[in-house]
């Protein structure tokens, strides 16, 4: 009988992502039914997979042989308790397996010594023997690729390394690595699940497990219900997954799911990219995290009063530390306070988030992401956070640059293409006036003509107010639907 994995158990196998296998599904190459694939599909279209080269493997025998730090080995490895557990799961399937292919095999041997004592009988013998000859072919041993061992290897050792959870009803799903929480992984993967305080205090978390077994690895001060306990509620903050697990989770659909908060947060560090341009790391506490969506901003108050409105940088998979990029604006309180010393240690107020500027993550469609100066913020988060999906087929950056060294996180942008095979990333610098769609069109046009004709796409535009209203006319112009077009002032 064939065995079907979802996509995302599919990627992690044969070592490619999820956007990757809905492109081939899309283009006819590889077969799929209601979202899953087949081993036998998988194996055709890869021929190549086999444990040579796991990368699993290879990082377990990196962790044997180098004297890594134990929160690295905590990080990568499950804990003793966990890996018993699952190896015990893994046990119990194989025995239930087990037990009921011998069910099958006797159920079909004594059907088949039925068939041909009717044979001996007077029943139509031609057409019972020739049941019996098919029933016979049915128990003929089947013959197996040679990489099909390498696949069902890979698999189990998935299966001990991370457990895979499916979140209804949006189906979305995650794999637990390490000692990982529900909670952590879901966010490590870009879900916008519901949560608070992430540490067992507030139940916001809570989840209803569908399949699957939990086991506890953090405290708890928030008391769940007889009623919730017996209908298999969890805190997914302070429970991990034994083995692949189904879920019932509510998901932000969008910015409107996402609460208003005011947090004081602490600098943790205040960094130069490059003149013009700092990098100021704010950690909020423990227990009060920021909940947001990739590309949103918030209002940030310092401790003298001045103020200002910056997308955040960095990804939701890390909702405790939250970046920022100030430019350096004369005579702006903000910017000035930031640039003259913003102490280590000191507090900033961060209010929000705010705006739209989010993925449409029900797209398939490749995503291109234009950024104009410091717009590089917004799109930072939004690219790591479709990173972290893994759904997008192809991801396109533009990044124009209206002053000197404004590409100022060139080298991560550059190691994001040459990680990534479908990912391209094209530097712009021009000293025109990006408030004219002319020279927009001159600034961007040559990377344009390589991406996708049409509607085909679904872009992203962040940078100055003139500069959005430029490029929408340019690419409106160029006949690409407003509807797949998303802008951001920065």
């Amino acid at each position: 009988m064939a065995r079907f994995l979802s996509l995302t158990r599919a990627a992690r196998l044969v070592g490619t992502r999820r956007g990757a296998l809905q492109g081939m599904i899309q283009r006819g190459e590889l077969a799929a039914f209601e979202g899953m694939v087949s081993e036998e599909e998988l194996l055709r279209a890869f021929p190549q997979v086999d444990l040579a080269g796991d990368p699993a493997l290879e990082r377990i025998e990196r962790l044997k042989d180098a004297a890594y730090s134990r929160r690295l080995r905590e990080r990568v490895l499950p804990s003793t308790e966990l890996l018993v557990a699952r190896l015990t799961e893994i046990t119990r399937d194989l025995a239930r397996a087990q037990a009921q292919a011998k069910a099958d095999r006797d159920t079909m041997e004594r059907l088949r010594e039925q068939l041909r004592e009717l044979a001996r009988g007077d029943a139509p013998r031609a057409a019972i023997a020739r049941l019996a000859e098919w029933l016979d072919g049915r128990f003929e041993p089947a013959l197996v690729d040679d990489a099909a061992p390498g696949l069902i290897a890979k698999e189990r050792l998935l299966r001990i390394m991370s457990a895979h959870v499916q979140v209804r009803p949006t189906g979305h799903e995650f794999f637990v690595e390490g000692n990982d929480t529900l909670l952590e992984a879901a966010l490590r993967a870009g879900l916008s699940v519901d949560y608070g305080c992430s540490a067992g205090g507030c139940g916001k978390c809570k989840a209803k497990v569908v399949s699957g077994e939990v086991q506890r690895v953090r405290h708890s001060d928030y008391a769940l219900t007889a009623a919730e306990k017996a209908d298999g509620v969890v805190l997914m903050c302070c429970n991990t997954a034994v083995a692949d697990l189904v879920i019932e989770a509510p998901e932000a659909s969008g910015a409107g799911d996402m609460p208003l908060q005011s947090i004081e947060a602490k600098v943790k560090g205040v960094a130069p990219l490059g003149e013009a341009m700092r990098l100021l790391h704010l950690q909020t506490p423990r227990t009060n995290r920021l909940r947001f969506l990739a590309g949103q901003s918030v209002r940030l108050a310092l401790p003298g009063g001045a103020t200002a409105e910056l997308p955040v940088a960095s990804c939701p998979c890390d909702d405790r530390n939250l970046h920022f990029h100030v430019p350096r604006h004369a005579g702006d309180a903000f910017s000035d306070g930031v640039f003259s010393g913003l102490a280590a240690g000191g507090t900033v107020r961060v209010d929000g988030p705010r705006g739209d500027f989010v993925l449409d993550e029900e797209s398939t469609r490749p995503l291109v992401f234009i950024a104009a100066d410091a717009g590089f913020a917004p799109v930072k988060s939004l690219i790591e956070h479709a990173m972290a999906l893994e759904a997008a087929p192809a991801i396109h950056l533009i990044w124009i640059a209206s002053r000197p060294a404004g590409h100022y996180l060139d080298n991560l942008c550059r190691s994001w293409r040459e990680a990534l095979d479908d990912f391209h990333y094209t530097a712009v610098s021009t000293d025109g006036d990006l408030a004219r769609a002319e020279e927009v069109q001159r600034a961007i046009g040559p990377a344009m003509e390589a991406l996708p004709p049409g509607d085909s796409c679904d872009f992203y535009v962040a940078g100055p107010e003139a500069f959005l209203a430029a490029a929408q006319y340019l690419l409106l112009e160029q006949g690409r639907p407003g509807v797949q077009l998303r802008t951001a002032v920065a």
